[in-house]
């Protein structure tokens, strides 16, 4: 590989993020992130093989950047899902681009596989603590929380209300948000039969 390979690879990285998340992967070029990077396009196929593999290095890099900015805690659901809530906000080329991937590309990268078996694990470890309702199985829930957060975003019209000029205001995010936070805090919560038994537990007197 050339001596500069690891800036010429981060160029191609960044217009490639810029171009799929604005075309998807079949409306692409790679004429246009060769440009967009000053790279020569040759260089793409060298380092990644193809578009698709492109695309799911874009991906990897942007998913990977996601999950260790927003750290997942079960005993913290309010504070994930406001955490992903602003980085949906500040980062909306990433919605697009993951848009793009569940229309364009079935299977989920290992990445994502990865995140997703780590959180409904944290979850069902949750439930088992007592700190999140064990009336719903923790993949559900995962789905539950990941497409609560980004319901706004997904659905544009339920950003706008009525004035369409309030669209996306700091105002709007911040009741969507708050709203976010508060079904979230009472959807689950650890259900009261759940907590006495967690009480039980704690307070028995051995044989």
């Amino acid at each position: 590989m050339p001596p500069d390979s690891t800036a010429t690879k981060a160029r191609l990285l960044d217009a490639a993020f810029a171009e799929f998340a604005q075309y998807g992967l079949a409306g692409a070029r790679v004429d246009r992130i060769a440009e967009a990077a000053q790279a020569n396009k040759r260089l793409i196929y060298v380092y990644y093989g193809s578009k698709e593999q492109l695309f799911d290095a874009v991906l990897a890099q942007r998913l990977g950047a996601l999950f260790d900015a927003v750290p997942f805690a079960a005993e913290d659901l309010p504070g994930f899902v406001d955490s992903l809530f602003d980085h949906a906000v500040a980062s909306p080329q990433l919605l697009r681009l993951a848009r793009w991937r569940q229309l364009e590309r079935v299977e989920s990268s290992a990445v994502e596989t990865q995140w997703r078996r780590e959180m409904v694990e944290a979850i069902a470890q949750g439930q088992k603590r007592g700190v999140i309702t064990t009336d719903i199985e923790p993949a559900d829930l995962l789905t539950l929380l990941l497409e609560m957060t980004t319901s706004w975003f997904n659905l544009p019209s339920a950003m706008s209300e009525v004035a369409v000029a309030e669209e996306r205001s700091p105002q709007r995010l911040q009741r969507c948000r708050a709203a976010l936070t508060a079904a979230v805090c009472r959807l689950f919560a650890p259900s009261p039969h759940a907590q006495l038994q967690g009480v039980g537990a704690e307070t028995a007197i051995p044989d």
